[in-house]
């Protein structure tokens, strides 16, 4: 049960890193899945374009010289010009408003925390924010969801803060999993599943191209990182769900299932199984909908 990748993967107690929401982080930012938050066209700011308004033309009211005289008939001499000349005002023409939408462009990936973090912090509590880890986010959660991808566990790469509470075990006729050890992940579910599929795509979708640029760091082609992503939510989906208690076998100062058909599950799968039954079926709900809002996009 142990989450060193190079291990046998067992050990007394497993990593308190809840390694698994990492994932959900990641959608939750990038992801990702991260995964309802502000769509990139959603900040704007209205440009109105103004014509240049015609100006009314000054009306000309041109009489003869010596108009009097000629009323009186002292004068024989006719003018040339008009009595009164009128010219109609033109209408001014109203300007024309047109609402574009400014997206804000994304700042570079070394620079990119403060942003992320800030946009995670408008949706979020201060209790949630403090499970996250703000250095590196987006490169954090794109390794992280990559070994995942793998059925690997990138403790280094942990997203988020590893829980307080110890691992303990429940020794009666058989040695189990105490079900207090699952309550110590059940902070991080509630922050997962308070969250629509759509938000989590949303945010994923806005700063995909950040990700895709760490992506490309670590050796991948540009725009390979929705497969990953794909890959790493169907293998979290694919953990079986055991009916029932799971027995332990003590190995020295380490635990592994009893049953080898557990035992040899990827890291990533035997995670999700570490955080319980109920905790793992609502996890599983929310990334069933996540995968179905990114195939429908």
């Amino acid at each position: 049960m142990s989450d060193k990748p190079e291990a046998s993967d067992v050990q007394k107690r497993p990593p308190n890193n809840n390694l698994l929401f990492a994932v959900i982080i990641l959608i939750v930012v990038a992801c990702a899945a991260a995964f309802i938050l502000l769509k990139p066209n959603d900040e704007q700011v209205t440009r109105t374009k103004v014509e240049p308004s015609v100006k009314e033309q000054l009306i000309l009211e041109l009489k003869p010289e010596n108009a009097q005289d000629v009323e009186q008939g002292t004068l024989s001499v006719k003018s040339d010009k008009p009595a009164e000349l009128e010219v109609p005002a033109q209408s001014v023409a109203e300007p024309e408003t047109e609402t574009k939408p400014i997206v804000k462009p994304l700042p570079a990936l070394n620079e990119s925390d403060t942003v992320v973090v800030t946009k995670i912090d408008e949706y979020f509590s201060d209790p949630v924010m403090s499970l996250m880890v703000t250095d590196d986010v987006i490169r954090r959660g794109v390794v992280f969801i990559d070994n995942i991808a793998q059925g690997k566990i990138a403790k280094k790469h942990a997203p988020v803060i590893k829980p307080e509470e110890s691992f303990s075990v429940t020794e009666g006729d058989i040695l189990t999993i105490d079900p207090n050890s699952y309550e110590r992940y059940t902070p991080y579910v509630k922050v997962f599943t308070s969250m629509s599929a759509a938000q989590a795509v949303r945010l994923y979708e806005e700063y995909k191209p950040l990700i895709n640029s760490a992506y490309t760091e670590i050796g991948y082609g540009d725009d390979e990182f929705n497969q990953t992503l794909t890959d790493a939510i169907d293998l979290l989906l694919d953990t079986p769900e055991p009916q029932g208690d799971l027995p332990l076998l003590r190995n020295s100062v380490t635990y592994q299932y009893a049953f080898s058909e557990w035992e040899q599950l990827p890291a990533a799968q035997k995670q999700l199984l570490r955080m319980g039954p109920e905790n793992m079926k609502k996890v599983k709900a929310a990334l069933r909908n996540i995968k179905a809002q990114l195939e429908s996009n």
